[in-house]
């Protein structure tokens, strides 16, 4: 595979989507969980999407409970809580494993093209490596994403060009959102 246009995906309702739909868009692709300390990332990245959704942004949400079961309705009561919690618009998909051998093959791909780096520095970013390789010693060689609200940023012509750990300070995503605009 080439790029993020040569995966399909599901949406909320089950129907197979082409990620060539949003050929020429900038992607925000995230793994999100409702139940997680990182779940507020909900109300800037609903900002971002606002503010910049008419330049050609498009946000892709993919639940995920994988990370200590803070994702664990269905997908029908996902979208209503962020919706009803955080006034979401952008796309939701069906929720979606990440990492492991049940992990979508877009993810898989993502992270091969922008892998972990780390959470950076600090208190908070040690007790999370903590909590995310306790999760993530089950998956192996396969655990692709470590925490929730990580964030792949993808151009115009379909390249992964940055990744962002939840940790990293939303100001800083809607910068390189921006510029990739």
């Amino acid at each position: 595979m080439n790029n993020v246009y040569d995966y399909s995906v599901k949406d909320r309702m089950g129907n197979v989507v082409s990620l060539a739909d949003y050929k020429g868009k900038v992607l925000l692709i995230v793994n999100t969980a409702t139940g997680c300390g990182f779940t507020p990332h909900y109300d800037p990245l609903e900002a971002m999407y606002k503010e910049m959704k008419d330049q050609g942004f498009e946000i892709l949400d993919f639940p995920c409970n994988q990370f200590a079961d803070q994702a664990p309705g269905s997908d029908d009561e996902i979208h209503e809580f962020c919706t009803l919690k955080f006034g979401t618009e952008f796309p939701q998909f069906a929720k979606i494993d990440v990492n492991g051998e049940t992990a979508d093959p877009l993810f898989a791909y993502l992270a091969t093209e922008k892998p972990f780096e780390g959470f950076g520095k600090g208190l908070k970013m040690a007790a999370l490596t903590k909590f995310a390789n306790a999760n993530n010693k089950k998956f192996g060689d396969k655990a692709y994403i470590k925490w929730n609200f990580t964030k792949f940023l993808v151009d115009r012509d379909g390249n992964v060009i940055a990744r962002f750990e939840p940790t990293v300070d939303m100001a800083e995503v809607k910068k390189a959102v921006q510029a990739a605009l």
